[in-house]
């Protein structure tokens, strides 16, 4: 799916990945589930690029649904994976923490399992070398993404400014769809390890002033920035 002339998605509202497109060559902005690898492959045919124009890729946090087929492209490819130091472990395979119990209904959790079923979640390899970045770096990639420190969804969330897509892609720093209810809209995402830390780091995307918001689960957001963080700060305070 193409967002704009920078932007193109893969996957869908359920679980999704992005490619920023340059005249340089293309960075990866999480890696969906293993299964998109197909639909990567489909996506630079279709742009006349391959897998040498790829350069990066970056994961907004370190968990199986978005760190997909990085390591297919690191190992085979020698495409260097970014990842925030505090979650360079988790994106090794590591421990995360136990999330509090999450509201859900049946359906969508079943539509959600199966897709990533179906996508390769029961074999995320995960990642065995990272390149490890930080708060306010500016990264040597197409499109020059910049880190902005999201913690809370984990400790290592990050979201991704890329200036030239007028985009900020956040992971799970929030979420327009929630793959436990299907509830539609800009609110908090599930499986957060601390959810009012979370909220309050949004804070830190406003400025740059964005218009499209392009989550990791949920169709992309092209009412700018301020207005998804008030509505998420909305959601979360009507479920208190």
């Amino acid at each position: 799916m193409e967002l704009n002339a920078s932007v193109r998605r893969i996957g869908n509202d359920i679980v999704a990945a992005y490619l920023v497109v340059t005249p340089e060559g293309v960075t990866v902005i999480d890696a969906g589930l293993a299964g998109h690898w197909h639909e990567l492959l489909a996506e630079l045919t279709s742009m006349g690029r391959t897998l040498d124009d790829v350069k990066g890729v970056v994961l907004t946090h370190g968990d199986s649904d978005h760190v997909g087929f990085a390591e297919r492209l690191r190992r085979d490819h020698g495409v260097p994976v970014y990842v925030h130091a505090s979650d360079a472990g988790r994106a090794k395979g590591g421990p995360k923490p136990a999330n509090t119990k999450q509201s859900m209904r049946l359906g969508p959790l079943l539509g959600f399992m199966a897709y990533a079923l179906r996508k390769g979640g029961m074999r995320t390899a995960w990642l065995t070398e990272v390149v490890e970045v930080h708060d306010g770096e500016t990264l040597d990639l197409p499109g020059a993404p910049q880190i902005i420190g999201l913690p809370g969804h984990s400790e290592g969330s990050i979201a991704v400014y890329v200036p030239v897509a007028d985009a900020v892609f956040v992971g799970d720093g929030l979420t327009t769809r929630h793959v436990l209810t299907g509830k539609k809209g800009p609110q908090p995402a599930p499986f957060t390890d601390e959810p009012d830390r979370a909220i309050t780091s949004l804070r830190g995307i406003v400025g740059t002033g964005a218009k499209w918001v392009l989550p990791g689960h949920g169709a992309p957001w092209s009412s700018g920035v301020e207005a998804a963080v008030v509505a998420v700060e909305t959601a979360a305070r009507a479920a208190k």
